[in-house]
């Protein structure tokens, strides 16, 4: 295996679902950073072991609903509380209790840090948000390892600190239950906890257990992984896939205009934009099936719905301030046809018809504005693209053009549903059209790759040329994909943004690899995913994909995970969404495995499962619900067949 795909582990996979750092000297010293998310708080936790093998940890909290002044994209409240600002002052038999030396670290939805101490004492923090409350929580639990008893004092932790915003004024809070004094016999344990708050200032909070809490919050992580598993050979993907779950659904919050998905990072909060939530994030959740989710995806295209005026003015960039307000910084990105092409996907894969037909006057609008936005050459222009002028990106890209052939393929289908039969044809046209002005201007050989050029003028290599494959467009099907993984492009990261730059977003590395997959390259994508896995998940920075380097150090935004799961569903599985109560599959199974399955698929108004088995030189598909086999049938490699679910 080549250098750029091979890596040394730090973490390991353990039973059931989780990852373990089994702490040793050598490698140390070692950080890393987690974000989980409650309904009212989020809770970013830097933690990990310094040289001399003491702990690290520091605390960002954010309260999306807490809007500060100016009430702008950023204005969630936030605080850092650095390792010994909040720690209770421990002393053991009357001296100070040592430093914490970490033995054991336990990523599963919580972070769990367990340590020992010259004394003999364990300390083990059980750290997480709440799930419905503006609180994040710590629980510790002290063990005394020795064979005898040790006297416990701990020092009450109180902080209050005042913060002003629109709302008012705003109280946050750090306390703690533990007692004064207590006796540990020896082997026995203690827990108390710790409470991060934050509220309006005449606020009324119910009363905090800690452990119910904690008990809630692991439901949370397990109503979120238990549907919608991947079953393949290798667990390493299998425990990738649960993850990316887990971040994507887990990052939604209650707002004045309900419940929104947001991409977090200590930056985006209580907003919507048409790349995060409408492109990426909001075509997933039906297939996951989590009403919370669902209901934020429907919220993300209702949002922008009253900007879809007479006159055809872009759309916001994006809906801030918990959707009183709109940022328009970036112009026109393509907005329109990111909006079309996901809420078409999402419509039909909810398999919901009052919902698709709410949906339709604005995928109809946004298809209408960018056909306004046609040039001579048949291709569709706009200001920027969804990384807003970071790169270059022509007076029209191949980005916008593509998402609007994807958006008119799958509009084109709903209409059909609808019984727009006109509308439909109309769509399918558009589509043909747009496809062959794609190859015509787009269509070049890049650095000796036939492939395409991602704006008009550009002679470097840009990873969104993987975005035809995605859209089932295979004309320059092999010289994309010697491109993207070429050494231009491919990095120990991913995807570089430009070749000749080492910037990379995880969002076009994970399109990347849906494409691929998705055209058919199996093997080959299934060694770059992988090793990608491998390192998103068992590496140095884990367990969920990244939004970019350098900007934003490799944040945990959270539609990039969705787009993870995405690769799994549309790429190795090649669903394609049909009607309101049909797919088509195209599934790609690798040769070394010879069976994989999606249990609990949630999509299309159904329940089911869809299993891919090996027989002799073809590939048997299987749909069951409730245990029931609705469907069966014999398909080659790269065939495709469809689904009436019933």
């Amino acid at each position: 295996m080549s250098t750029s795909l091979s890596h040394t582990d730090r973490w390991k996979l353990e039973p059931g679902f989780g990852i373990a750092w089994e702490i040793h000297t050598d490698n140390l010293p070692h950080t890393d950073e987690i974000e989980m998310s409650g309904k009212r708080v989020s809770l970013i936790v830097r933690y990990g072991v310094d040289a001399s093998g003491h702990l690290i940890i520091q605390r960002r909290i954010i309260w999306p609903q807490l809007r500060t002044i100016p009430n702008n994209t950023h204005a969630s409240l936030r605080i850092r509380y650095e390792m010994t600002e909040t720690m209770p002052r421990i002393s053991i038999n009357g001296k100070p209790l040592s430093p914490e030396i970490p033995r054991h670290i336990r990523l599963d939805g919580l972070l769990t840090i367990t340590s020992k101490t010259s004394e003999g004492l364990q300390v083990q923090r059980v750290i997480f948000p709440s799930p419905h409350l503006p609180v994040a929580l710590e629980r510790w639990i002290l063990t005394n390892l020795n064979q005898q008893t040790l006297q416990v004092k701990i020092d009450p932790v109180y902080r209050q600190d005042i913060a002003r915003g629109t709302k008012g004024i705003y109280l946050l809070e750090v306390t703690c239950d533990a007692p004064t004094n207590l006796k540990l016999l020896p082997g026995e344990s203690f827990s108390f906890g710790i409470f991060f708050t934050g509220k309006r200032l005449h606020e009324t909070l119910p009363p905090i257990s800690i452990v119910e809490e904690e008990n809630d919050r692991r439901a949370l992580v397990n109503r979120l992984i238990e549907p919608l598993q991947f079953e393949c050979p290798e667990p390493l993907l299998s425990r990738a896939f649960d993850f990316a779950k887990l971040r994507a659904a887990e990052s939604i919050f209650e707002t004045l205009s309900g419940l929104m998905h947001c991409p977090g990072g200590d930056a985006y909060y209580a907003a919507v934009w048409c790349n995060d939530q409408c492109e990426y994030a909001s075509p997933f959740f039906p297939y996951l099936g989590d009403s919370s989710a669902n209901e934020a995806a429907l919220n993300s295209y209702r949002l922008y719905m009253p900007f879809m005026g007479p006159n055809y003015d872009p759309i916001p960039s994006s809906i801030i301030a918990e959707g009183m307000d709109i940022w328009e910084g970036a112009g026109d990105r393509g907005d329109a046809a990111m909006y079309a092409y996901g809420a078409a996907r999402f419509a039909l894969a909810l398999g919901d018809r009052k919902i698709a037909e709410e949906l339709w006057p604005a995928i109809e609008w946004c298809l209408e504005y960018c056909r306004r936005k046609t040039t001579p050459n048949g291709v569709i222009a706009s200001d920027s693209d969804e990384l807003e002028g970071r790169f270059s990106h022509g007076k029209t890209n191949l980005a916008t053009s593509t998402l609007t052939f994807g958006g008119l393929q799958s509009a084109a289908h709903l209409a059909h549903e609808l019984g727009k039969e006109k509308t439909s044809r109309e769509y399918q046209l558009r589509a043909k059209a747009l496809e062959e002005a794609i190859e015509r201007v787009f269509g070049a050989f890049v650095q000796g790759y036939a492939t395409y050029r991602y704006h008009e003028g550009l002679q470097r290599l840009r990873s969104w040329i993987c975005l035809p494959l995605v859209m089932g467009i295979q004309e320059r099907k092999k010289g994309t994909i010697d491109a993207l993984f070429s050494s231009k492009l491919w990095s120990p990261d991913g995807l570089r943004t430009e070749e000749g730059n080492d910037t990379f977003w995880d969002r076009s590395t994970l399109y990347g690899f849906r494409g691929v997959f998705f055209a058919g390259e199996i093997e080959k994508a299934l060694e770059y995913f992988r090793a990608y896995s491998r390192r998103r998940l068992l590496g140095d920075h884990v367990p969920y994909p990244v939004e970019a380097y350098p900007e934003g150090n490799q944040r945990h935004l959270s539609a990039e995970s969705a787009l993870y799961c995405r690769v799994v569903i549309e790429g190795i599985f090649g669903i394609t969404p049909t009607g309101l109560s049909t797919f088509q599959c195209t599934p790609h199974l690798p040769l070394k495995w010879n069976a994989m399955a999606l249990r609990s698929l949630r999509a299309f108004g159904r329940e089911f499962d869809l299993v891919v088995e090996r027989s002799r030189q073809v590939v048997e598909a299987s749909v069951l619900i409730e245990g029931r086999t609705i469907l069966t049938t014999r398909v080659f490699e790269g065939e495709s067949f469809t689904v009436t679910l019933p």
